[in-house]
């Protein structure tokens, strides 16, 4: 059965918190759209990141990265990606959804609606960010869903699958490396079918990579437990940053796993896009155990198709 309460989350006092029987997540109304929480239910420990110097502000001009499941719109660009969501928003539940929504950015007359729903009988949850284009003329971006992640943690991406030579000629594994990215990083695993990128608190730099995803998942693991987001790649797309529909990127705070839905025009006065992403809670052995994880993850998504 779900459940939603008004609570008081690190400072916000207005914050929701939605429950069912094994998963908790809770989001605030102070500032957003902005999820500040995520875990199992009754446990003090979210896998999401919070900023402990933002927590509970508002107000204000400018944009703060806060922490939590944020929504942006691509490619980024100064200023229009860092538009501040510090103002108060609105929210609706009808009893099975719950729905973020913010006031129509004056800048760049884009409204980003958050809708979460949560699976009643299972530690699953549907995330649907619905980019609205409220200005006068067409707007080309991409939906674009960050979750910032707690430190200690290790991303997890899977490689697309193996074909041998000559069986397959063509390329299938773009791999997309921002200026500042170092390969031999040691934060960076690379294994035959798998990417992994672990946080590190004593790190001196920040790491992203990016590829393009068509196995439709991605993961984060820490200690007993795995966060793993879903997406679909829609092949007849195009996606921003060389093409790359997931990213990962990580400094010496947190790690955030990211999707990106597709680059395309969106029409003037009330057109729209949605992207949308699905989460799922598990249990794991040992998150230190990259390959053991690795293989759980992939069980854990097959067994749910």
């Amino acid at each position: 059965m779900l459940k939603l309460e008004k609570i008081n989350y690190s400072g916000w006092p207005n914050c929701l918190k939605l429950s069912n029987a094994y998963v908790e997540l809770v989001a605030t109304t102070d500032i957003g759209p902005r999820l500040l929480h995520f875990g199992w239910n009754g446990s003090r420990e979210s896998l999401f990141y919070l900023d402990p110097a933002t927590a509970g502000q508002t107000g204000g001009d400018e944009w703060h990265a806060y922490g939590g499941h944020r929504f942006w719109h691509g490619p980024e660009i100064m200023p229009r990606t860092y538009v501040p969501d510090n103002a108060p928003i609105q929210h609706e539940w009808d009893g099975q959804v719950l729905r973020l929504i913010p006031a129509t950015e004056q800048l760049t007359g884009m409204q980003k609606i958050v809708e979460v729903e949560l699976h009643e009988t299972d530690p699953m949850v549907t995330v649907r960010h619905i980019l609205v284009n409220h200005g006068p003329w067409e707007v080309s971006a991409a939906p674009w869903a960050l979750t910032v992640l707690a430190p200690g943690g290790t991303a997890i991406l899977p490689q697309e699958p193996f074909v041998p030579f000559p069986e397959a000629l063509l390329p299938a594994r773009p791999l997309v490396l921002w200026q500042y990215t170092d390969m031999a990083d040691p934060r960076l695993t690379w294994e035959s079918r798998f990417a992994a990128l672990r946080q590190d608190a004593d790190a001196k730099a920040p790491v992203k990579i990016g590829i393009r995803n068509s196995v439709g998942w991605g993961a984060f693991a820490k200690g007993d437990t795995v966060f793993i987001k879903k997406t679909v790649l829609d092949p007849a797309a195009t996606y921003p940053d060389f093409g790359c529909n997931w990213e990962t990127y990580t400094d010496s705070h947190f790690l955030e796993l990211e999707t990106l839905g597709p680059l395309a025009p969106i029409a003037a006065q009330g057109g729209k896009v949605e992207h949308r992403e699905e989460w799922s809670l598990a249990k794991i052995n040992d998150a230190n155990d990259i390959k053991g994880t690795y293989q759980q993850v992939e069980n854990f998504v097959k067994s749910r198709r």
